[in-house]
């Protein structure tokens, strides 16, 4: 839907952004508000809580993981005080335990990191057993493989010996694909 569309249309357009990149809940931030929401912004699962509890919106977008907390927290509370509230998960470490874990508390949809605003916006106006459609340009195998790689490393404090470990791969070749830019 457009802006117009839902300014016609009458529909409360409050919207809440939790993540805890800055630059990114900006972005969203301003994108999303030249779609025609009113967007609230939270760096935090405590400040996520307090605006869902006090100010409960018709949509959320709420990332996964964050300093304080874990997101599906601020889902929980959404849900209690808004049942109605279409809300997204987003996240940059998708696996399929987490995405059932946010749809049972009541996550609307899931989506992986990098999420673009039209993605987003398509998540929280699809309707009920709509099918979202396939990705228009989907990640490699490379890139897939080595954004698992990333996110081991990350969990690992970015200790190589661990990763190595984890991954049940030798030392130097992952310092090898560490080396190497991401490909696309």
């Amino acid at each position: 839907m457009t802006e117009r569309e839902l300014q016609d249309l009458g529909v409360d357009r409050t919207l809440l952004l939790v993540d805890d990149d800055e630059a990114f809940l900006r972005s969203l931030s301003r994108a999303m508000e030249k779609r025609g929401f009113q967007p609230e912004s939270a760096r935090s699962v405590a400040a996520g809580k307090a605006i869902a509890d006090a100010r409960p919106p018709a949509y959320a977008v709420v990332d996964l993981r964050l300093e304080d907390g874990n997101g599906l927290d601020v889902v929980e509370v959404l849900r209690q005080r808004r049942p109605e509230c279409r809300v997204v998960v987003l996240t940059g470490y998708g696996a399929i335990a987490t995405a059932v874990a946010a749809v049972k508390i009541g996550a609307t949809d899931y989506l992986s990191k990098p999420a673009d605003a039209n993605a987003v916006m398509e998540a929280l106006l699809a309707k009920p057993g709509e099918l979202p459609p396939p990705p228009k340009n989907p990640m490699s195998a490379d890139r897939v493989r080595w954004e698992h790689i990333q996110r081991i490393y990350e969990m690992c404090d970015r200790n190589v010996s661990e990763t190595a470990r984890r991954l049940s791969m030798h030392r130097r070749t992952l310092q090898r694909i560490l080396a190497k830019r991401s490909p696309r």
